[in-house]
């Protein structure tokens, strides 16, 4: 009766792990963490984010800024005041002034400061673009690591249960005398051991959901539902088209174009500042008739002044040279983010071929194989041609190679998440 009540209790562990994928959102609706919900929540409430914005928009606001003229300079003058009497009617030459002082850069300076702050606010918003990006990243990988989580909760949740029937089984064998007490001792160990696996990934969860709560901006330990992976998607590309797409999509190699876009605008700065800017000025001097009856006639004065780079060879043509070198850098550190992507592009499309190899020929050979094993094993045991450690092992096997099958699922859907990042859009 136990040897039958047994083999009941494994061909529906069987039946149930024939139910692939196996989800854990077996709950009610309303429990379910729906990804593209929390992708959404993360972009609107992320502290991150919203900063990396409003440093966008500031980063705006400094064009018009740069395009602008200089404040002019507004002067009162007291001309020529005689110290002995400080009386404004006493020589000719006393008077009360009125200037204003325009400055202007040489032609062409402020349009190339504009166009410098155009290229800051460009490199702000690829900026926040790409944060925008690896923030989706990061929630989805976090979203599948819980997913993975839970799968092996649940799993190890069902693997304890069976281990305590196998527990009963092993004492009651042993009871009658036909068991031995080391199978007792073995099935007690492996679900201590289960125990133990389920506190680990309890703790795993909890800083898995504290993750995904920071990233939303709300409190740490906020319950979440439970995730559940989508279909795997049959995804034909080459990493040529890769590589293509993120070129065109990607917002930090944008953001690096416009770096050395900007490198060239410093350079032709650099070359106008060694002519000389000039300021344009006019005054108005105003004097009282004297004591000594003589008329006081005002004035009027008109000033030009210049800025004479005589020392352009230590100062001008030294930023010219500083802002090639620099430029040049900025191209090679380009160049190595640019074979950087594509090197990564290349690691995660062999990640992504990898597991979905593993997560075919787990479903369709390792798992199915591994329910057969478990049932030649179950019918040895109830023949007493298999003892009971063989048909354990077959078990805590069956159930490794369902955890293994949810973390490839997992890890596949981890890397498409990896790549939409790097191409800076979705596949």
């Amino acid at each position: 009766m136990k040897t039958k009540h047994l083999f009941e209790i494994i061909t529906l562990s069987l039946f149930l792990f024939t139910l692939m994928p196996v989800s854990g959102s077996a709950q009610v609706a309303n429990s379910t963490l729906n990804l593209d919900e929390l992708i959404q929540k993360v972009l609107a409430r992320n502290p991150q984010l919203q900063y990396s914005y409003e440093d966008w928009k500031a980063s705006n606001t400094r064009i018009s800024q740069q395009k602008a003229l200089p404040d002019p300079t507004l002067g009162l003058n007291m001309m020529n005041l005689p110290i002995n009497s400080f009386a404004l009617d006493q020589e000719p030459m006393t008077g009360k002034q009125l200037s204003l002082m325009q400055a202007f850069p040489f032609p062409g300076i402020l349009n190339l400061k504009g166009k410098i702050a155009e290229s800051d606010s460009k490199i702000n918003r690829y900026r926040h673009r790409e944060l925008k990006n690896q923030l989706i990243k990061q929630t989805k990988q976090a979203y599948y690591d819980l997913y993975y989580i839970d799968q092996a909760l649940r799993t190890v949740t069902e693997n304890q249960e069976l281990l305590r029937k196998f527990v009963e089984i092993a004492e009651t064998r042993y009871g009658v005398g036909k068991g031995l007490q080391q199978d007792v001792l073995r099935a007690q160990v492996t679900l201590s051991k289960m125990l133990d696996r389920e506190l680990k990934l309890q703790q795993k969860r909890t800083a898995t959901q504290a993750k995904i709560n920071i990233l939303i901006n709300i409190p740490a330990d906020a319950p979440l539902g439970i995730p559940t992976a989508p279909p795997m998607s049959t995804l034909s590309t080459t990493l040529r088209e890769l590589t293509q797409r993120a070129d065109s999509t990607n917002p930090m190699l944008a953001a690096w174009e416009t770096t050395v876009e900007k490198s060239d605008q410093q350079i032709d700065l650099a070359h106008k500042n060694r002519y000389p800017d000039f300021s344009v000025g006019i005054a108005y001097t105003q004097r009282d008739d004297l004591q000594s009856g003589m008329k006081g006639y005002d004035f009027v004065s008109a000033m030009v002044n210049l800025k004479l780079p005589l020392f352009h060879k230590k100062k001008q043509a030294q930023k010219v040279q500083e802002k090639r070198i620099t430029k040049s850098a900025i191209e090679y550190r380009y160049q190595n983010i640019t074979n950087t992507v594509e090197q990564k592009l290349q690691q995660s499309l062999s990640n992504l071929n990898k597991s979905r190899r593993l997560i075919e020929l787990y479903k369709t050979g390792i798992i199915p194989q591994a329910e057969e094993s478990l049932e030649s094993s179950l019918a040895g045991y109830q023949n007493n041609k298999v003892d009971f450690l063989s048909l354990l092992d077959s078990e805590l096997t069956l159930f490794q190679y369902q955890l293994d099958y949810h973390r490839f699922l997992a890890d596949y859907h981890k890397t498409v998440a990896e790549l939409e990042a790097l191409i800076g859009t979705g596949l």
